[in-house]
């Protein structure tokens, strides 16, 4: 870190402070200009700890190779335009002998990896190639989308605006993973930003350009980087919006004749989308995504001796590589991505907060289901749409990254995107227990709510 990163972090601190001033100004709800602030400073606080993290602690492919190499493209682009070719290619044409490190040669083969890359380069044209100023925009751009996450749950339920701040913008190591110059960053942003356009898009049915231009950028680099988030993700999120579309029908002979239309409609075409990006995909793609685990699980058992070994875990259960072997291994994968490392299994510092997490959250799961009881907590689960949605995209998404991640320094990072998610289900299915335990004692004569104050229904 130089002279030119002191000087530009508080100022383009700053500039951003100010931009997101004039959009927090446009909002006359007071609810949503104190989330608004408050989420922006403590991504910023996030952003700030990254930055010493990965500078001073575990540098890590934030420095060593995105922000590195994304730098080096920068100032070849300035010595010769000709080298802006390498910003509209893709990262298995690029010339390795341009590399400012030898040691990430192959690295590009993975477009993923040269997507964020590009950003940076792209980004180091405001920046100046200075990684503190490019970490700030990399937070703002996954600010962004977690507030459009935000705005998406706080008009579910206003009165939960608490528990969806703790879930969404408070997370610590959401926030954390998320402020840095990583593809999780972007994928964070991706997300948010995806939620909101599919709501305007298939629930408010307006604003058609804007939103599927959103719906493109942001979808093409969820597809790019880390596909089985839209794979996990979109699909309960239409279900969502399908239910919550034909809940104002009155007719029930209707309801059950539209929805599976509806439905088998919306998952053909997004299976149609998935199946045009197969090529970029690659070993990601819908067909081999099985493939792709069993591949991954052997590079992490091949890393014995590295220095990242240590942190390396076996799930107990061998992976055949087939869906049936998915679903047998999915228990343990699901388990190990929300309450996993252990508090005596984290090596790092990064992970110990990580596993301090996992230990609150598994508390707070068996509290819920205790409160709630088992098969209550399954229907609720199968009748709220938006607890169903959140519920289990958290479980699928878990599945796949636990199946996959067989370290914990790279399971803390991946599994960020669920967690919210998880938390949320939570907290709607904690509610409806309240609401329920206090119409029960209404109806007996001795109310547990204070009075004057009114019990709300979460319900679809």
């Amino acid at each position: 870190m130089g002279y030119g990163d002191l000087i530009l972090f508080p100022v383009f601190l700053i500039i951003m402070s100010l931009f997101f001033r004039v959009i927090r100004n446009t909002y006359d709800d007071p609810i949503l200009k104190k989330y608004h602030r408050q989420g922006f400073w403590v991504k910023m606080l996030g952003c700030a700890l990254f930055f010493t993290y990965s500078v001073y602690l575990s540098p890590g492919d934030s420095i060593g190779l995105y922000q590195k190499e994304g730098n080096n493209i920068y100032h070849l682009i300035l010595h010769d335009s000709n080298h802006l070719r390498w910003i509209f290619q893709k990262g298995k044409y690029f010339d390795e002998s341009f590399l400012k490190d030898p040691y990430n040669a192959g690295y590009f083969r993975s477009e993923a990896n040269f997507m964020v890359t590009r950003i940076v380069t792209l980004l180091s044209f405001v920046t100046a190639g200075r990684y503190a100023a490019t970490s700030i925009l990399f937070a703002c751009i996954a600010f962004s989308g977690v507030w459009k996450l935000f705005l998406f749950f706080y008009e579910q339920y206003p009165h939960m605006h608490k528990r969806f701040a703790i879930a969404i913008l408070f997370f610590p190591t959401f926030v954390f993973w998320s402020g840095g110059v990583l593809k999780d960053t972007l994928c964070i942003a991706s997300l948010g930003w995806v939620t909101y356009a599919l709501y305007e898009l298939l629930y408010r049915k307006k604003g058609l350009i804007k939103n599927l231009i959103i719906l493109f950028v942001f979808g093409y680099l969820l597809a790019i980087i880390k596909v089985y988030i839209l794979i996990s993700y979109v699909p309960f999120f239409i279900l969502f919006i399908v239910l919550r579309n034909i809940q104002g029908i009155k007719n029930t002979f209707l309801k059950y004749l539209i929805a599976p239309v509806l439905i088998a409609s919306c998952m053909f075409g997004f299976t149609k989308v998935l199946d045009s990006f197969d090529q970029e995909l690659g070993a990601y793609s819908t067909e081999d995504v099985t493939s792709s685990i069993k591949h991954l699980n052997g590079a992490f058992k091949a890393m014995d001796g590295n220095e990242t070994a240590d942190s390396n875990f076996d799930l107990g259960v061998e992976f055949d590589g087939t869906f049936q072997g998915l679903i047998k291994l999915a228990p343990v994968a699901i388990f190990t991505t929300f309450f996993r490392p252990f508090l005596w299994e984290s090596h790092k510092i990064s992970q110990l907060l990580a596993s301090l997490e996992s230990c609150i959250l598994l508390f707070f799961t068996f509290y819920v289901v205790f409160k709630s009881g088992l098969r209550s907590f399954i229907k609720m689960v199968l009748t709220d749409p938006l607890i169903m949605y959140c519920f289990l995209f958290s479980l699928v998404f878990a599945m796949f990254v636990g199946a996959s991640t067989l370290n914990f320094g790279t399971l803390v990072r991946y599994k960020i995107p669920c967690l919210p998610f998880y938390a949320i289900s939570l907290f709607l299915i904690y509610e409806k227990v309240k609401q329920k335990a206090a119409s029960k004692s209404l109806a007996i004569g001795n109310p547990l709510t204070t009075p004057g104050i009114p019990v709300y229904q979460v319900t679809a």
